[in-house]
């Protein structure tokens, strides 16, 4: 392949920060197939120039290096389907990272996966690489409802994907699971629950289906196809918190649990509002005050690296409201509950805070507010009512 073309100086970023980045997400957005409830940006491979793509992902990395201080401690691969790249793409985007990047304070690295799309060697690359957590995507273990979540796996290829990320020897496997979806009873979510137990992963995501615009499965609910009500849904939350704690995992935010020593490095930064940068195409980057999505067009975006031309959109200064709204939604979420100090200037806050104590759901540690089991159930509502 020839060398991607200078033409123009590096784009100007849309901030400047004099702090070290310490968060970096990389967006990989191929799949084998669309999932019919999946909101982010994806698409399959279809004629995409893998090496191209590679190749601008370092470009992109590249120039935000000359802009900012990257020192990543935790880098985290989403999308779209990571591990559906190939071996060699890989391991070319992995020699170009450690070019690129310093990862001397390095303390985790994510990489999504899902069964059928890697083997033992990719697995032994990516380990060799530094990732030290994968996520897989199960989502269920009854076929029946992988077909309905138009998941391309089966059960016994899932369990299979599983042992080899054990036999790989990652640090940390984690599950992902999904509940409330159409069809599932409580007894196949209990099932889900302890098949998962039983494999004693170290980390295990539990996603309670949700209908985003722009998917099938929100076409299907917004004809009445499909319905969703929280007091149906309310059973499969208790029983997933009941079963997961008996089982020595700690539920340390709403959707996650984890054994001691396993929690999302990379995801409590992103609950506690820490600046992130992200690469690819679609992904999204949040620095100081500003937050900005670049291009979600793959093809736009190899071309925008190739030509060194700009591939943000949607540059958003995030406004005082904006932002203190962000972070009692996402902090109410975690154990480590919401800083009060971030509804000192609300006009009535004391009074709501204390309604919501009363009412039972939440509790005060230290100068924090943490939601109750109860609360948990009702964390959207409990945070709007906060915010008044």
């Amino acid at each position: 392949m020839p060398d991607i073309p200078h033409i123009n100086p590096a784009p100007t970023a849309p901030v400047t920060t004099d702090a070290s980045l310490q968060h970096l997400y990389v967006h990989i957005p191929f799949c084998h197939k669309i999932c019919p409830y999946c909101s982010f940006y994806k698409h399959t491979p279809g004629n995409t120039d893998m090496a191209a793509f590679v190749e601008a992902l370092a470009t992109e990395l590249e120039t935000r290096a000359s802009q900012f201080t990257l020192a990543p401690k935790t880098i985290y691969f989403g999308g779209g389907t990571p591990s559906l790249l190939s071996r060699t793409h890989l391991s070319r985007l992995f020699e170009r990272m450690h070019d690129i990047l310093d990862l001397s304070a390095l303390q985790e690295w994510t990489f999504e996966a899902n069964p059928r799309t890697f083997t033992p060697e990719k697995l032994q690359l990516m380990r060799d690489a530094g990732v030290s957590r994968v996520s897989l995507g199960v989502q269920s273990w009854r076929p029946e409802q992988l077909k309905v979540l138009g998941r391309d796996h089966s059960p016994d290829e899932a369990r299979t994907a599983y042992e080899q990320l054990r036999a790989a020897d990652f640090p940390t496997v984690n599950v992902d699971l999904m509940f409330a979806h159409p069809g599932q009873a409580l007894e196949h979510w209990r099932d889900d629950l302890e098949q998962t137990i039983a494999l004693a992963p170290d980390h295990i995501s539990t996603y309670n289906l949700t209908y985003e615009e722009d998917t099938e499965f929100f076409d299907k609910f917004s004809k009445g196809e499909f319905h969703q009500d929280a007091d149906d849904d309310a059973p499969f939350f208790e029983l997933m918190v009941e079963r997961l704690g008996a089982a020595g995992f700690d539920n340390y935010e709403i959707s996650n649990h984890a054994r001691p020593g396993h929690r999302s490095q990379h995801n409590a930064a992103y609950w506690a509002g820490a600046d992130f940068l992200g690469i690819g195409p679609g992904a999204v980057s949040t620095i100081g005050r500003t937050r900005w999505t670049n291009l979600p067009d793959t093809a736009k975006f190899i071309e925008s690296m190739q030509f060194r031309r700009a591939a943000e959109t949607d540059i958003e200064p995030l406004s005082e409201s904006a932002w203190i709204m962000e972070r009692v939604a996402l902090e109410l979420r975690t154990d480590t509950g919401l800083a009060l100090t971030r509804l000192s200037n609300l006009e009535g806050a004391d009074q709501r805070v204390d309604a919501m104590l009363e009412a039972g759901h939440v509790t005060q540690k230290g100068q924090s507010l943490v939601l109750t089991r109860s609360g948990k159930l009702l964390a959207d509502e409990v945070a709007a009512y906060l915010l008044g």
